[in-house]
């Protein structure tokens, strides 16, 4: 059965990719330095997590980095509150994912909208964050990372089926699709990532945005539509391969973490310091009082 729209169509349905899609740069990444500002993680579990998404981007799809990746981000929730890593995502989505949505993008989701289309965020990210985005975003829904939770609200350490990654994308969105009805021969999706091949090729209508080289290759030589819509500067960096970009970025943001750290360190042994300095003072004070005279 063919679910169908209003004027009597079938439903059509628009697939879009999160990182480098909808906004510059790793949604995970944000988040980790979220739950890092707001004391919920060290520096040592932010480089553990970074680590493992940053060999998944340099290695691909190989089962290796899939499963490195995958120990990462179950490592970043395992223990943790469900309640509170909603409310930390409701907190970056707001304050610094949605401000890097690309309006681009955001027009372009319009106007799925506007020929009633449903329109779905299909991304790796946890489906606490991606719920949300899509929420603010007035999407339909997210398909995403899922990780158990206890009877109590924390989380297991395990995952309530796959990682979001590169072919297991196309194969939610083909169940989606069985589900609601959809004709994927009509829908949409878009990605920057030779990763998500197969989701591109699931669909009627694929759509490479601020692609990759490789993707971008891929599209030039299928007569695909592009979409750039980073800035000059950032588009210089096409010709980089993704995950070494990504390395970069990792790099750069763990010596941030580590310089902010250590300054942080610096100024609590410095007030450390202080207050011994002041307690020997007071110290001495108080011993050169009693050996006064009349004392």
């Amino acid at each position: 059965m063919t679910t169908t729209s209003g004027s009597g169509s079938p439903q059509r349905a628009a697939f879009f990719d999160l990182d480098r899609t909808l906004i510059p740069g790793s949604s995970l990444f944000l988040m980790a330095r979220g739950a890092y500002d707001q004391d919920l993680f060290r520096v040592r579990d932010l480089l553990r997590f970074g680590w493992g998404q940053m060999i998944f981007r340099l290695a691909g799809e190989r089962r290796g980095s899939v499963e490195m990746s995958r120990e990462s981000t179950l490592e970043f929730v395992t223990g943790k509150s469900q309640t509170e890593l909603i409310e930390m995502g409701e907190a970056i989505a707001q304050e610094r994912i949605l401000p890097r949505v690309y309006q681009d993008i955001v027009r372009v989701i319009e106007g799925h909208h506007e020929r009633g289309d449903l329109t779905w965020l299909v991304t790796a990210s946890p489906i606490e964050l991606a719920s949300r985005l899509a929420q603010s975003l007035d999407m339909t829904g997210a398909i995403a990372t899922v990780s158990e939770v206890d009877r109590n609200g924390f989380y297991t350490g395990r995952l309530v089926g796959p990682v979001m990654h590169g072919p297991e994308k196309a194969s939610a969105v083909t169940a989606k699709a069985a589900e609601l009805g959809l004709d994927l021969s009509l829908c949409h999706a878009y990605s920057d990532s030779r990763n998500d091949l197969p989701l591109l090729e699931a669909v009627g209508h694929p759509h490479a945005v601020n692609p990759e080289h490789n993707l971008r290759r891929i599209a030039l030589t299928r007569g695909w539509p592009i979409h750039e819509l980073r800035t000059r500067r950032l588009a210089l960096l096409i010709g980089i391969p993704a995950g070494l970009g990504g390395a970069t970025l990792f790099g750069g943001g763990v010596g941030l973490g580590i310089w902010i750290e250590r300054r942080r360190r610096t100024a609590r042994r410095r007030s450390v310091s202080r207050l011994l300095r002041r307690l020997q003072v007071t110290e001495l004070g108080a011993r050169f009082s009693r050996r006064l005279p009349g004392r």
